[in-house]
């Protein structure tokens, strides 16, 4: 089966299920209302907790009601770069690595480490995961951009404080290769070995692959599994997930100039700032919205930040 007709009979299979939900809705309403008519007090506890779980779950419908993107009901590749902070960067990197991989998790969600570079005193430079499930890239896409910690640092001797900044990055899984062709010509592959911890967790092989991509100048690298076959294929739906969101980006920036409203995104202006000292406070710039409880957030407690930010860009 062709890669286009897989992805169609996935869409079909999604509609079927969507469809059939809202049909176990409405007959869970219309046994709620035969209930009511009873009018039995005996009955009200068991009534009033029923209409509260199909409330509950209406309202995580209209939710995804507001995924409507092309790609919003597909898997998502998710980056951390640290970013400025040094060693206190690092570390927070691979905190919001964790974060991530807890939010996952408490979705159901499967997730693949597909690259990763370790700092060298602690935390990480960067990685790349693939978290695959029914709107990941929906939910995450609200994640995108600059992330800021304020805490008391514990690689300072005089245990100052210190702001650290991660980009976080979230891109579409690319299902349908026609959508994004490459020229075998466009890249150059390179293969090494891959880097470790040292001892036996270092590869004898040259697994590891580096994917350059000659007309951008994009560059993509993968050594997490053991197979170059397996690192190849990762780094080549990375690229593909990259050129598309240049490709994506380049319309949106050409449709902004010809309204004359086209401005330059660039690196500084955090989306999110998690503050451990003096307070604590998590809060997104860009609709206000805020929690004390810094470590349930960091436990992977996202959903109301991602409920937030879809409901202030609804239309979008």
């Amino acid at each position: 089966m062709s890669d286009q007709a897989q992805h169609i009979m996935k869409r079909i299979s999604v509609l079927r299920e969507e469809v059939d939900d809202w049909r176990r809705i409405d007959l869970r309403i219309s046994d709620a209302l035969e209930l009511a008519q009873i009018d039995d007090e005996n009955l009200r506890p068991d009534l009033e907790h029923e209409l509260n779980l199909i409330e509950t779950d209406i309202e995580q419908r209209e939710l995804r009601a507001m995924l409507s993107g092309k790609y919003d009901q597909g898997d998502a590749l998710l980056a951390i770069h640290a970013g400025a902070g040094g060693v206190d960067a690092q570390d927070w990197a691979e905190m919001l690595l964790r974060m991530y991989l807890r939010w996952a998790e408490n979705k159901g969600y499967a997730t693949d480490i597909l690259d990763s570079s370790e700092g060298e005193e602690a935390g990480i430079k960067s990685v790349t995961i693939a978290i695959n499930g029914l709107y990941a890239y929906g939910y995450l896409r609200s994640e995108k951009g600059v992330h800021r910690l304020v805490r008391l640092s514990q690689f300072d001797a005089a245990h100052r404080r210190h702001t650290s900044f991660a980009l976080v990055e979230v891109l579409p899984q690319v299902e349908d290769n026609t959508e994004i062709e490459i020229n075998p010509d466009d890249i150059r592959v390179d293969v090494f070995r891959s880097s470790g911890a040292g001892g036996q967790n270092v590869q004898k092989n040259a697994t590891a692959v580096r994917i350059t991509h000659i007309p951008t100048g994009m560059v993509v690298t993968c050594q997490n599994e053991r197979s170059q076959m397996q690192n190849r294929e990762n780094a080549m739906r990375v690229l593909r997930s990259r050129l598309l969101e240049l490709k994506e980006q380049q319309q949106v920036e050409n449709m902004a100039e010809l309204r004359g409203e086209y401005t330059k995104a660039e690196w500084g202006s955090q989306i999110r700032s998690y503050v451990l000292h003096p307070y604590q406070l998590v809060k997104d710039h860009r609709t206000n919205y805020e929690v004390g409880n810094c470590q349930g957030v960091l436990d992977g407690n996202l959903d109301g930040f991602i409920e937030s930010y879809l409901r202030a860009n609804v239309g979008n």
